[in-house]
């Protein structure tokens, strides 16, 4: 299922897209301590596709996606 979040991200000249910080629905954000790699992919568990950020967040790697602008996460079933 696709969880939409709030992205802080930077916006270089040559066009590159860089997340710095997810925000979520409740307000809590979270620094993305780095990017680990970026391609262009289908969200295999949500449905959809875009820009995947493979991204580490507290020592935990999550794929984040810009979706045409639509920023999501894979989130998990309860």
């Amino acid at each position: 299922m696709k969880q939409y979040i709030g992205v802080i991200s930077r916006h270089d000249p040559d066009g590159k897209s860089t997340p710095l910080e997810i925000i979520w629905e409740d307000g809590r954000r979270f620094d993305i301590d780095k990017v680990l790699d970026v391609r262009r992919a289908a969200s295999l568990k949500a449905g959809g596709a875009g820009i995947r950020y493979t991204c580490k967040i507290r020592n935990r790697e999550i794929f984040l996606f810009d979706e045409e602008g639509r920023w999501f996460i894979e989130r998990r079933d309860r």
